[in-house]
């Protein structure tokens, strides 16, 4: 099954966003992607944190929703829509990541659970002061075109740091692992690979991770390198900076040999 990490460098105008994610998509369906996954807030790098609150929808209907749903079906592919800003009652929004099947429906929703918080004297972040954290895993099976049926497991950025997420999946039989993104530069430099390939190794499982990758409109410089990693580890294909289809071929027999030959999973104690 052919899989597409898309790479954006989004702007702080929500259709401008848009476009971009649509041409992007046309490719990554040119390409024979079956599952294509935005990064993290593809739909605004707001020159401020609140400028998300200005887009903001409520589950189920709304601008954002409405393109990735005909997205899906126009294009025939299964797309996850990074995140966008969905409603809360409190003021502040979910930083939510929702599944389309080649129909349009959404079949899954992911909220962020973990949020980040940062501060190395040049930058300094406090997602809490916008966002609303998630409080439950999620997963989605997709039936592939050969009839193989891969589950897959969401997350995003900032999860990627807190381990037991994905062994929770991995005990669901997880298949896939997506992390759309928006590392920081700094910290992207420093453990971005590591931490995409450890996940991999340690659930033996593909992850897919798309990311933000360039210099966005409030000076903010998003580390990018959107990678797709096999569950040996081994880096399948990936992009440094700007915007890219990243497209790589999981394979379900390969997924089935090292988790045979090396039953992990199997050997778990705790």
């Amino acid at each position: 099954m052919k899989v597409a990490a898309i790479q954006m460098v989004s702007a702080t105008q929500l259709q401008t966003n848009l476009d971009r994610a649509r041409v992007l998509l046309e490719e990554a369906a040119r390409q024979q992607a079956e599952l294509a996954v935005l990064p993290e807030y593809f739909c605004i790098m707001g020159r401020v944190d609140t400028d998300k609150l200005q887009i903001q929808e409520p589950f189920g209907a709304g601008a954002i929703q409405a393109f990735l749903s005909t997205a899906a079906r126009e294009l025939g592919l299964w797309i996850v829509g990074g995140t966008l800003p969905l409603s809360t009652a409190d003021g502040r929004v979910r930083n939510s990541s929702l599944a389309f099947d080649p129909s349009g429906a959404c079949v899954a929703r992911y909220d962020k659970i973990h949020l980040f918080r940062f501060d190395n004297g040049v930058e300094s972040f406090d997602e809490a002061r916008v966002l609303q954290h998630g409080a439950e895993p999620a997963l989605f099976d997709m039936p592939a075109r050969d009839g193989r049926r891969w589950r897959i497991g969401l997350s995003v950025c900032y999860d990627l740091r807190f381990p037991e997420l994905y062994r929770h999946y991995a005990r669901q039989g997880a298949d896939v692992l997506l992390v759309p993104s928006a590392f920081t530069y700094p910290t992207g430099l420093a453990h971005w690979e590591l931490l995409l390939r450890a996940r991999a190794v340690e659930n033996l499982a593909y992850v897919v991770a798309p990311a933000q990758g360039g210099v966005h409109e409030s000076t903010r410089r998003t580390w990018g390198h959107s990678m797709l990693v096999n569950p040996w580890g081994e880096v399948l294909a990936q992009h440094a900076e700007g915007e890219a289809v990243v497209v790589a071929e999981l394979d379900a027999a390969q997924l089935a040999r090292y988790r045979q030959q090396l039953p992990a999973l199997e050997h778990r104690v705790l």
